[in-house]
């Protein structure tokens, strides 16, 4: 049962822009944090921006200014807009959510983001 579904993903040249989005029920958006990770082959999956229910977001030190988390609640979405895209921002993006009553966690299935010219 998929929880999270990703989409926007694709194939940019350097310096271009990508938007990311992540769907999922209301009754999980409401009461999560919601994330983005990032993975390239052989590495572990690193954080790459989080917004809090509240609005909190935090980013990865390399993708501020460039990238931009926001959460809409009308649709139960996150989304990640990336811009000035570079060759190292390429990896499997995946987006995450951590319930703050339960504690569950749930991972949508990865979107690829490749930046290459």
């Amino acid at each position: 049962q998929v929880q999270l579904v990703e989409s926007g993903g694709g194939l940019v040249q350097p310096g271009g822009s990508l938007r990311l989005s992540c769907a999922t029920s209301r009754s999980i958006f409401s009461n999560s944090d919601m994330s983005w990770y990032r993975q390239t082959p052989g590495n572990e999956r690193v954080l790459v921006a989080r917004i809090t229910g509240g609005g909190y977001t935090e980013y990865l030190g390399s993708v501020k200014g460039r990238f931009t988390i926001s959460r809409d609640s009308a649709k139960s979405t996150v989304s990640l807009q990336m811009n000035s895209l570079k060759p190292e921002d390429t990896a499997t993006y995946y987006c995450k959510a951590v319930s703050r009553t339960s504690w569950d966690v749930y991972w949508g299935q990865g979107t690829q983001v490749t930046v290459s010219s």
